[in-house]
């Protein structure tokens, strides 16, 4: 086989998804399970979304708007950025291939932190690149560090902000100094689909940093504020000429049609955001405390999950939770053995996890 398939493929194994509820229930004959894994939204998606969809569904005989007009003309308004500048993929996670494919050529390098979102490595990897990985200062994103890492091979930089899996960000006055700094040759990939649950006002969207660094892409995703995981929508801005290039590598039907209605629909639901931002403030303000009465460690977080350290081990606590119905993420896959992420859901399902969490660990 070894003669069939891409180099760096040899080495690589599939992307380690949050189990299902229906996976669960199939394996243990039980019913009634709850998942804080995913980091998705657990009101659902946007009713003006769902209208969407269905109001479209007797058009799925034709393809899609391969220009994706209608999405990009609303983003470029919501934004204030040229639509030239917006392109638009199968969930972020392909613009992020997108970018690989186009800037990264067999031999050369990218750099990002560690942890963080596995798909950076995995697709550079699957290229033929190699990752440099800087590992976090005390948790937080090293930005000295990445740019002690930078050689002349280098062509991409990774960074999740607020960052996956441990929930810290950068701030405005970190971000914009560490960018001055980047040489021409590296386009820096700034994955945003957490920004939005920020409630730090130092902490805001790169997005209107573009016009000033010509090879800064920002991604944002429909996934996690918009609850639309489901239909994989997400889109990346960029200057225009990078966005060009992108597109030359884009397949012409990247984003389906019922995910361009959701996402046009989601967009102007504004009482949704709100509500999904209010359930989540909430949610993470409940288990704070619950964590603090339980003497468990856990850390600072401008998203919608917490990173927490199990005296059980994370696997193990894993293990134990899916038992008990509760399907929470364990981190050893993220080089983080002692660790699990549970993201916030509706309130019975904080509480269950509390409960079932204070129950493996005899509490």
């Amino acid at each position: 086989m070894k003669r069939l398939t891409h180099e760096g493929i040899e080495g690589l194994v599939p992307y380690p998804p949050g189990k299902p509820i229906e996976e669960l229930e199939r394996e243990l004959g039980i019913r009634g399970s709850i998942k804080l894994a995913s980091n998705e939204n657990p009101l659902g998606p946007s009713p003006k979304a769902l209208e969407a969809i269905r109001a479209n569904l007797i058009t799925l005989n034709r393809y899609p708007d391969g220009s994706c007009y209608y999405l990009k003309a609303k983003l470029s308004e919501k934004l204030n950025t040229p639509p030239d500048q917006i392109i638009l993929g199968n969930g972020s996670n392909e613009i992020i291939e997108l970018a690989v494919r186009t800037f990264l050529m067999a031999g050369e390098n990218a750099i990002q932190p560690f942890p963080t979102f596995l798909v950076y490595e995995k697709v550079v990897t699957a290229q033929g690149g190699r990752m440099f990985s800087v590992p976090l200062k005390e948790f937080s994103v090293d930005l000295g560090g990445i740019l002690e890492a930078i050689n002349e091979k280098t062509k991409l930089i990774f960074l999740n902000n607020p960052n996956n899996p441990t929930g810290s960000a950068l701030s405005m006055e970190e971000l914009k100094p560490f960018l001055e700094k980047i040489p021409s040759h590296i386009v820096t990939l700034l994955d945003e689909a957490y920004i939005e649950f920020s409630n730090d006002p130092s902490v805001r969207s790169a997005i209107p940093l573009v016009r000033d660094y010509p090879n800064l892409i920002v991604l944002r995703t429909f996934s996690k504020l918009y609850g639309l995981a489901g239909l994989r929508i997400g889109y990346g801005v960029g200057p225009s000429r990078l966005v060009d290039y992108m597109n030359r590598v884009r397949q012409p039907f990247n984003a389906n049609t019922l995910a361009q209605a959701a996402a046009l629909a989601a967009l102007d639901d504004q009482d949704f955001v709100s509500r999904t931002l209010e359930l989540t403030r909430k949610g993470l303000e409940y288990l704070k405390g619950e964590l603090d009465n339980m003497a468990i460690e856990h850390f600072p977080t401008q998203t919608n999950f917490f990173l927490i350290r199990s005296p059980l081990g994370g696997r193990e606590t894993y293990e134990r939770m899916l038992r008990k119905g509760v399907i929470i993420r364990s981190m050893d896959t993220f080089g983080l053995p002692d660790f699990i992420r549970i993201s916030v859901g509706l309130p019975k399902e904080n509480e269950r996890f509390i409960q079932a969490f204070r129950e493996v660990l005899g509490l």
